[in-house]
């Protein structure tokens, strides 16, 4: 029995992170009307047909991957210049009076507003010359050229396997049949077509893409080939280095470097990112930070707890970290920052500060591996009624960030985040858990040169069962690192940029205003989400997933995905499909006993009769 309760929630596990990956190979979707931006510098792809993945359980016919659909409702109109929707959000409120949870649902009707037009998007990696920066590259300059390269398995092609904007895809609804209908993530609301980013950013390592990828040792020699005369000419600006943020052994890196103080380093990055937007005519430019694991920053009063303090701080030459600088550079410049890394980037003066100037930022490190399992089984097993008590996390890895991690204060921050992504799951269910306790977590990582980007996780899960019992899970997991992460890159720039042109109101407040500056929404692709103040943390992924999903979906009109299927469930069939009229009940339903089946027992669901099973012996 359990073993088929693991069973289930390894496939749904496989469902979430890739939604089988079946579309990933598709061309990108035309998204109603817009026209195709190209980047400068890469040049342009030679038409080229691509099969579908033959994925036998939820097949998309090539109209259902590329067309558009059309919601058709009085609460959704399609604007030259922007989609507005009418959406009704429903929740509830929850009281305690007398010793009672007393329950109030509520409702508030917002009106989103979405625009339409595509902007030419330019993202800066800090730590481009990484594994993860290197990969990113060279997966969207692959997808772009339609490269296809010979394995040791067969040939291979460029894809985006393991992006939820797209490889995923949603289901819209029933047709007339009863089945489900499928289209891409990606075709929800209007997004920038990943092909068509343009890439910069820094390193304090001077070599060129094409090098920067050769030493990574992630991507096949036949790819790295055709890939190499497109990435020679690619080079990061210098960058900070402050040697006592990041481990000691990453000194023989550094040659490329900005020097002088830390206001002139500040105002370096921003002169870097005027460039960068200008040169390229750009219309937004998103900062994504990939480099170093840094330690941890010390919260201190007058240092950097407020906006004004940190700028001052800077001014004066006091302990700022790089990726705080970074952060401190792009919200001066009205650019999204993002922290792929573990530590705390975003002090609260720089969470200020975005506030101030109302930019976008989202952090905390990367969740790609072992820390997205963990936060599918953990969720499945607390809800499955099982106690888990103890959860040991080991990892070995070769490439910079497992040398760079083997310092203890980096190991630290990583630590930190890896293990507080059970939390919410844990605090959800008091039935197990009394307040304050929670199960023994453990997390181990060494650096081990020889495996390179190719990260081995194994994990133990002891969980009490009924009557005394205890099962124990234990996973291996082998992580192509840079592979896993460059996709959750590639989503957080999309999803950022998709958010900067909703906005929304509600009857009680019709100024339109924005998602909050500190963007949760990203909680998906993160192991430490940063959230608004005084918002639930939520670590579970379907959780996550569901809140980018369905606030898309406001986004056109569309109804939250709820699962229910209730039109499959009633006894005498009354949902309508296949057309705009829906009926609750095809007859007034009648109150009254359930009915009895002629063994006197209430029989089955419907009230049919059942066989009658052994009776348990009296004594």
């Amino acid at each position: 029995m359990f073993g088929e309760m693991m069973k289930t929630a390894v496939t749904a596990l496989f469902y979430c992170f890739s939604q089988l990956g079946r579309l990933a190979g598709a061309a990108p979707v035309p998204m109603m009307g817009m026209g195709t931006l190209r980047p400068s510098g890469i040049p342009q792809a030679q038409d080229a047909s691509r099969d579908g993945c033959p994925c036998p359980m939820f097949q998309l016919s090539a109209m259902e991957a590329t067309a558009e659909f059309v919601v058709e409702s009085p609460d959704v109109v399609y604007g030259p210049d922007a989609i507005e929707a009418q959406y009704e959000y429903r929740t509830t409120c929850v009281s305690r009076e007398g010793g009672v949870l007393k329950v109030y649902p509520t409702s508030t009707r917002f009106t989103f507003r979405t625009v339409r037009q595509v902007p030419r998007l330019g993202v800066m990696l800090v730590g481009w010359g990484g594994n993860n920066g290197s990969t990113l590259t060279a997966a969207v300059l692959a997808n772009r050229l339609r490269l296809s390269w010979p394995t040791r398995t067969g040939r291979k092609e460029a894809n985006y396997y393991g992006s939820l904007t797209q490889a995923g895809t949603v289901s819209l609804g029933l047709d007339a049949e009863g089945q489900e209908v499928f289209v891409p993530f990606s075709a929800l609301l209007p997004m920038v077509a990943p092909d068509d980013l343009v890439f910069d950013g820094w390193d304090i390592s001077s070599v060129n893409l094409a090098e920067a990828m050769r030493r990574a040792q992630v991507l096949d020699w036949g790819l790295q080939e055709q890939l190499w005369p497109h990435m020679e000419s690619l080079r990061p600006r210098p960058s900070v280095y402050i040697p006592e943020f990041i481990a000691a052994n990453q000194s023989a890196r550094a040659d490329n470097l900005i020097l002088g103080t830390r206001a002139q380093q500040l105002e370096q990055i921003r002169r870097d990112i005027r460039d960068f937007r200008s040169s390229a005519g750009l219309d937004k430019v998103i900062v994504l930070w990939t480099a170093n694991t840094e330690r941890f920053c010390e919260v201190v009063p007058g240092l950097n707890d407020t906006a004004e303090n940190l700028l001052r701080t800077i001014q004066l030459g006091l302990e700022v970290s790089p990726s705080t600088l970074f952060a401190v550079a792009s919200i001066l410049e009205g650019c999204a920052f993002l922290n792929g890394s573990p530590q705390n980037t975003l002090v609260p003066g720089a969470l200020e500060l975005a506030r101030q100037r109302r930019v976008f930022v989202g952090g905390d490190d990367f969740k790609s591996g072992q820390t997205k399992v963990k936060s599918v089984l953990v969720d499945f097993l607390i809800g499955s009624g099982l106690k888990t008590m103890s959860i040991v996390s080991y990892n070995h890895l070769g490439n910079n960030d497992g040398q760079n991690l083997s310092a203890p204060p980096q190991f630290r921050s990583k630590e930190v985040s890896k293990s507080s992504v059970v939390d919410d799951m844990v605090q959800s269910n008091p039935v197990l858990y009394a307040p304050g306790e929670e199960p023994d977590h453990c997390v181990v990582i060494k650096y081990v040169p020889y495996v390179g980007d190719s990260k081995r996780a194994l994990d133990e899960y002891t969980s009490e069962l009924m009557l005394g019992g205890t099962n124990t899970l234990v996973l291996h997991n082998t992580c192509e690192d840079s592979l896993l992460a460059a996709p959750i890159m590639l989503d957080l720039v999309l999803l950022t940029e998709l958010c900067q042109r909703v906005s929304f109101c509600t009857d009680a407040d019709p100024e339109p205003q924005t998602f909050h500056s500190v963007l949760s929404l990203l909680s998906f692709l993160f192991k430490a989400p940063l959230v608004p103040p005084g918002s639930p943390v939520v670590n579970a992924l379907f959780r996550q997933r569901s809140c980018i999903e369905n606030i898309l979906r406001a986004c056109v009109g569309l109804p939250p995905q709820n699962h229910m299927l209730l039109e499959h469930k009633m006894e005498r069939p009354g949902l309508t499909r296949g057309g705009p009229v829906v009926a609750a009940c095809p007859v007034p339903c009648k109150k009254g006993p359930a009915p009895t089946a002629p063994n006197g027992c209430t029989g089955d669901a419907n009230g049919h009769s059942q066989v009658d099973a052994p009776q348990m012996p009296t004594t």
